[in-house]
């Protein structure tokens, strides 16, 4: 078993929410590990937005704009 942060319960119910009416073990395995994926990318891009602001602060907007920027890489 790997080392993960998120519980594989959310994810299930993130998909169910979304429409599905059965989900497999292995796409909730897997959509745990590119949202961990994702959310450490934006994780190390809104530190270096902080560090080249002069912070140490990791703050809502260096989030946002983060994640718009790794995201808009992904697409």
């Amino acid at each position: 078993m790997t080392d993960t942060e998120f519980g594989l319960a959310p994810v299930y119910r993130i998909i169910k929410k979304c429409g599905a009416e059965r989900v497999s073990d292995e796409s909730a395995e897997e959509l745990r590990r590119v949202v961990e994926d994702v959310a450490a990318q934006v994780a190390k891009q809104a530190i270096e937005l902080a560090t080249h602001a002069g912070r140490h602060t990791i703050k809502a907007s260096d989030i946002k704009l983060a994640a718009k920027m790794v995201l808009k890489t992904q697409g």
